[in-house]
């Protein structure tokens, strides 16, 4: 079955969040890739929860971005296997800064290992071994295996890129055929072992055409970050051929991935969560009887699609039937045209009042939490060390290697929010980069830019650092710094509660440099 008007939030972690729970980003509270945005609120039960509950094994194997520290890794939110990368993707971003997509780190059930070859045969090789467990213990199962490729960095073999090089971004076009033959060769695998007829398979992408990659993105306006089909209506395709779905066919009814936990739960018999009445608008309904034809159309529906760092009103797409009314004020017909060429708002003003009201109806229950962040936990049992990020500070963009190197977010830095699990005494060691480089606070550090180039470390340009600060809970204690060491140790006695947290360098001047891009704390 091939879901032709099929639509997500046109980033990735809005995307997943949307996935995981069936409730729209700015519900669930993954509204955003950084900035302290990529939390899924306390409470809301994910998909591995639910299939956990009802028996299956639950397993993830590649990208999940909705939070690398307690309570908000896969292994906290109901995936019993997770074997996943940090951050938004391996290298370049701020918490695998610096480790290569190939003979690369990973982490186990929050335990970090070391893989060999390429990440994508990785993530499909561990789900094949799991799945075929499963198979022999005679266990339903979950398998999630959302890949970081095709994604920069562009690093890929050399028998995937070989054939296009001359013929655009061989390595991202080298990537997109690596996934495809892994895909490939899943398919096979579960045909060898007795298990593609009654496997649900589900193949979607996370947004619309890539940013700063130009592709062919099947005749849609726009791509990837945008509010215009082309960033958010996207491939799907749904097979399960013991599961009375008919002839292979398109359902071009317009649809949206919270609706995937929903019909899933209706195939597999799973009880689906039980919805206070503010949610049921937010939420995904069930795709089982039109895709298996019991009936033709789903009730008309309006659906929205909206992400952001700092969401604003009518900052969204509004879907009804073929209509598209986006940013409140130009108004598209998608089934005549395409390619949102022409704005039709002038022509019906009533369809534009419609839409807005919807909208504003809609936003009333979101508005209220815009301000509401996650925290991360301290002193957890779980994770008792935690090395935060900057890619977590509130409403800053600082979640690549560049921004840390480039030393965004001012003389202090951002905001992480936190919640202290256990009152005592707690550690902090600051740092200009993170652990694993060993790079000194007075390095100017140049992360490895290729497969097998060595990263560099010289004397910075920077002016020497010669204080680290912390402010936590209406505290403020401060340490020396030594410019050679890795990192500015202080410690503090914290109650418990939740409570913001900042770090930050200084020189021998006490002139106020930039915040500390990795902060590791532990209770002592």
């Amino acid at each position: 079955m091939r879901l032709t008007d099929f639509h997500v939030a046109p980033m990735c972690t809005p995307t997943r969040g949307q996935l995981m729970t069936g409730l729209a980003a700015m519900r669930n509270g993954a509204t955003s890739v950084t900035a302290g945005r990529t939390f899924l609120r306390p409470g809301i039960p994910t998909i591995a929860e639910l299939f956990g509950r009802a028996g299956y094994k639950t397993g993830l194997f590649g990208k999940w971005h909705l939070g690398d520290h307690y309570p908000h890794r896969p292994i906290d939110k109901g995936f019993q296997e997770s074997v996943y990368h940090l951050g938004w993707g391996q290298r370049d971003s701020t918490p695998e800064f610096d480790m290569p997509l190939i003979d690369g780190r990973y982490f186990h059930n929050g335990v970090e290992k070391r893989y060999r070859g390429h990440c994508t045969d990785f993530w499909f090789e561990s789900a094949t071994a799991w799945i075929k467990e499963r198979k022999a213990r005679g266990e339903p199962f979950l398998c999630y295996v959302p890949t970081n490729a095709p994604h920069a960095p562009f690093v890929e073999l050399d028998e995937y890129v070989r054939p296009y090089q001359g013929r655009g971004p061989a390595g991202f076009f080298g990537m997109i055929a690596h996934l495809d033959k892994r895909f490939g060769d899943l398919d096979r695998f579960l045909a060898a072992e007795g298990l593609r007829d009654n496997t649900i398979v589900i193949f979607m992408t996370d947004n619309g055409g890539t940013a700063g990659v130009a592709t062919f993105n099947a005749g849609l306006r726009a791509g990837k970050t945008t509010y215009y089909d082309g960033g958010h209506r996207v491939p799907c395709w749904v097979r399960w051929p013991a599961g009375n779905l008919g002839e292979p066919r398109d359902v071009s009814t317009p649809t949206q991935n919270t609706d995937i936990l929903p019909t899933l739960c209706d195939f597999c018999g799973v009880p689906v969560p039980v919805r206070a009445q503010s949610d049921l608008r937010y939420s995904g309904v069930s795709l089982a009887g039109l895709l298996r034809g019991s009936v033709r159309e789903l009730p008309e529906r309006t659906m929205v699609v909206q992400y952001g760092q700092t969401p604003k009103q009518h900052e969204a797409c509004v879907i009804r039937g073929r209509w598209r009314l986006v940013k409140g004020a130009e108004l598209y017909n998608t089934d005549a045209d395409r390619a949102q060429a022409t704005d039709l708002a002038a022509k019906h003003p009533d369809v534009v009042q419609r839409l807005r009201a919807d909208y504003e109806d809609w936003w009333k229950g979101v508005e209220p939490t815009i301000t509401d962040f996650v925290p991360i936990s301290l002193g957890a049992k779980p994770q008792p060390v935690v090395e935060m990020n900057c890619g977590d500070w509130e409403n800053i963009y600082a979640d690549n290697t560049g921004y840390v190197r480039q030393a965004v977010g001012g003389p202090t830095g951002g905001t992480w929010h936190v919640k202290v699990e256990e009152a005592g005494e707690y550690e902090f060691v600051l740092r200009r980069w993170p652990a694993q480089t060993k790079a000194a606070l007075r390095d100017d550090y140049e992360p490895v830019g290729a497969v097998g180039a060595k990263a560099k470390a010289k004397t910075a340009t920077f002016p020497t650092i010669a204080r680290g600060t912390v402010e936590i809970a209406g505290a403020k204690q401060g340490g020396p710094a030594d410019p050679k060491a890795t990192g500015v140790s202080v410690r503090m006695t914290l109650p418990a509660g939740r409570t913001r947290l900042k770090a930050w360098f200084s020189d021998a001047a006490g002139t106020d440099l930039c915040g500390a891009f990795f902060v590791t704390v532990r209770k002592l």
